[in-house]
């Protein structure tokens, strides 16, 4: 059925949302059968659902409308006017978003209500906004809101008979101020950079940086400075291995931190041949509190500890459990669940899973189930939770992952408290002081619930009694240093992040992603590049406002205050352009000294880029990417060939993206590199033809054609 087809229906309410998905879930909520009518017009499918009247439930792809410059000029800045236009006119690779607002506009002729029932928060407000207003004919001052958190049938038909009677217009307006300013931020000082390298080096290369990027790396940066210029300092460490009930333990000296040799020595000189004496047994029994709900920061570090998924990754897949329906709204900084979910529905859910029945029946049984919430709140959607409906389809291993993770989670918090008890055991030896200590758990509580994902530890210690004297085997010393503060990870930097209140919980992870897209950052455990030195240098030296986290944040504050109607956009935009004007023209100002600079750093990068690793026969030169003059292909081959003291070099894969690991292998110590290829796991090439792990993989490939 095609879209003239509905020219002779009218007087049909009209639903935007945010996604295909989204938009499937809604009509065939809405549909008085279940069973809304899908069409499709240019390829963009919509739906009919026929309730009291004729709805027609129609997607966006996300953002169908984004923020230019008035004029049309790509390398040119400052620029500070700008204007609200379809994405297509402004992003190459968004000519797709032309047939879908085409298509939109063409079903809003006959429609006689709007209503936006896009994701209720700030990206979502934005997206249904300029859809009504500019693809519908300005129909935003008529359109009304349906705001829900999960998208099971019950949730949506309740949200669309409890419509919102005009859309989030506070919300709506705090969304445009952050995509204007991050915009003015964004092309100014990331054209700035790029437009300085490329007239010096006439070559082309996308640098960026943000009014989030800066300061996210800022912190990167300023711990590599710290780590390089850390000097480690000597201490000592002394424990005592003590023979209780034929077993031992190990006792550690009442001074974590020896800080002089001499000192370490006399404790042991002191202690030598010595038995011990049992001064003090002091027992605690303590409660441990259930964890709070899952909002996305806490759901990101978790994933990240358990699973090793980025922040970016977990994200994705959470919005992938909320489209179908498995899960509440992710993106949400509540801590907590109010009563409204239904909690005891969604246990009688989980209850029909085989994994959960025992715990579930455990819950439903208690006389009254209130979580342990924490102090956070969102006024937009409450925290994580399961909406304990059965997955329509196969889920792969880390959807399953997340999933069950919010379960256990989920329930976790209805546990009652677990009871735990310590133990500290000070022993005399000699005048000098050790302590053994044991902690175990008594009341399991909370912790059955959450049991996979426990970080709890149990030292159960022997029955003891004041007085006793004890058998000393060993008195060790130990030689240490001081160490630096660890690198930043992944979730570790999106943790800093929200504590130093910069970017939003929907945009953090993306930050993340693109700072390490720019080659600014590499490895998991962060380590700036002499990229992401010389960007930062630049703009700390001649324009440290931008890259200022107090500055940042100040101007997060006055943009969540427009969501409160306690500040005006028109104040803000004025604050944020006095703020970049005087940094972008000191940029330009200085374009050839900085162009040579990042010149030169790009050219480092390109080259770390390639490095794979010191080379395994040479063992002086570097094994680098190459490509053949004659035939075009691609392999490894050692810097050294062109000084004419090594000709080793090894063939690649022709197609996919090649990237160092910086690691080598673990079965022969030669060099690797990961490969990674459309619609395959990426995978680790080991350079040596001969590795034993190889060698092990082609005997189980015969074994298993044999059998």
């Amino acid at each position: 059925m095609r879209l003239h087809g509905l020219k002779t229906m009218e007087n049909y309410t009209l639903i935007i949302t945010e996604k295909p998905d989204a938009a499937q879930r809604i009509a065939s909520a809405l549909d008085s059968q279940g069973k809304a009518k899908k069409i499709e017009d240019k390829g963009i499918p919509y739906y009919i659902a026929k309730r009291d009247k004729n709805i027609i439930v129609v997607p966006a792809i996300g953002h169908l409308y984004t923020v230019a410059g008035e004029k049309n000029e790509r390398n040119h800045y400052p620029v500070f006017n700008f204007k609200w236009v379809p994405r297509y006119t402004a992003e190459k690779n968004a000519k797709q978003t032309r047939t879908w607002i085409e298509v939109i506009s063409e079903l809003s002729n006959n429609a006689d209500m709007f209503i936006d029932a896009c994701d209720y928060d700030i990206e979502g407000s934005i997206i249904g906004y300029c859809i009504l207003k500019y693809a519908c004919g300005n129909k935003d001052s008529i359109s009304k809101r349906m705001k829900y958190s999960t998208l099971t049938k019950e949730e949506l038909e309740k949200s669309y008979a409890e419509m919102l009677p005009h859309l989030d217009f506070a919300l709506i307006e705090a969304g445009k101020t952050r995509h204007e300013i991050d915009w003015l931020y964004g092309i100014n000082l990331s054209r700035a950079l790029t437009i300085a390298a490329k007239n010096w080096s006439k070559r082309y290369a996308t640098l960026s940086t943000g009014r989030v990027q800066g300061p996210t790396l800022r912190f990167i940066v300023t711990r590599e400075k710290a780590i390089k210029s850390f000097v480690p300092t000597p201490y000592w460490c002394i424990r005592a291995e003590a023979e209780i009930d034929c077993s031992i333990f190990e006792a550690e000296y009442e001074k974590k931190r020896i800080e002089t040799k001499r000192e370490a020595n006399s404790v042991i000189e002191a202690c030598k041949g010595k038995s011990g004496q049992i001064d003090k047994i002091d027992v605690k029994k303590f409660q441990q509190m259930p964890p709070t709900p899952f909002d996305l920061g806490t759901l990101q570090s978790e994933a990240y500890s358990f699973f090793s998924y980025t922040p970016m990754r977990t994200l994705n897949i959470a919005q992938r459990l909320y489209l179908d329906a498995l899960i509440s709204y992710p993106r949400t900084s509540s801590q907590k669940l109010p009563p409204a979910i239904n909690y005891e529905a969604i246990l009688k859910n989980l209850n029909k899973f085989s994994e959960y029945k025992k715990l579930a029946t455990e819950l439903l049984a208690k006389p009254e189930l209130k979580p342990n919430e924490g102090k956070k709140e969102d006024p937009a959607h409450p925290a994580i939770y399961p909406t304990g409906n059965l997955p329509e389809k196969a889920l792969d291993n880390a959807e399953r992952n997340i999933w069950d993770l919010i379960i256990r989670r989920f329930m976790a918090t209805f546990g009652d408290p677990a009871l735990r008890q310590s133990m500290k055991v000070s022993i005399n030896i000699n005048g000098q002081r050790f302590y053994l200590r044991g902690i175990q758990t008594l009341e399991e509580g909370w912790l059955r619930f959450y049991k996979p994902y426990l970080r709890t530890e149990e030292v159960i210690l022997p029955q003891m009694e004041e007085g006793q004297t004890i058998k000393i085997r060993k008195i060790l010393l130990e030689d240490k240093f001081t160490k630096p503060l660890p690198r930043y990870n992944p979730s570790s930097l999106l943790k800093k992040m929200e504590e130093a209140e910069i970017g939003t919980k929907a945009t953090r992870a993306t930050i993340i992603q693109t700072v390490y897209e720019r080659n600014y950052i590499r490895d998991e455990r962060m380590v700036a590049t002499d990229l992401g030195f010389e960007v930062f240098e630049i703009l700390d030296k001649y324009c440290p406002t931008v890259v200022s986290i107090k500055l940042t944040r100040e101007l997060e504050e006055k943009m969540n205050k427009i969501q409160t109607n306690n500040e005006k956009r028109e104040n803000v935009l004025m604050e944020a352009v006095r703020i970049l004007k005087p940094a972008v023209e000191k940029l330009k100002d200085n374009e050839k000294i900085i162009g040579e600079q990042l010149s030169n750093a790009l050219k480092k990068a390109k080259l770390e880029e390639r490095t794979v690793g010191i080379c395994p026969i040479c063992n002086k030169g570097n094994l680098v990417v190459l490509y053949s003059r004659k035939t075009g292909k691609r392999f490894a081959g050692c810097t050294n060939y062109f000084k004419g003291t090594c000709k080793t070099s090894f063939p690649l894969p022709q197609k996919g993206i090649i990237k160092s690991l910086r690691r080598n292998c673990r079965g022969c110590g030669w060099p690797t590199v990961q490969v990674r290829m459309k619609k395959r796991r990426p995978w680790t090439l080991c350079f040596n033809p001969k590795c034993p792990l190889k060698e092990e993989w082609r005997k189980t490939k015969i074994a298993l054609q044999n059998m």
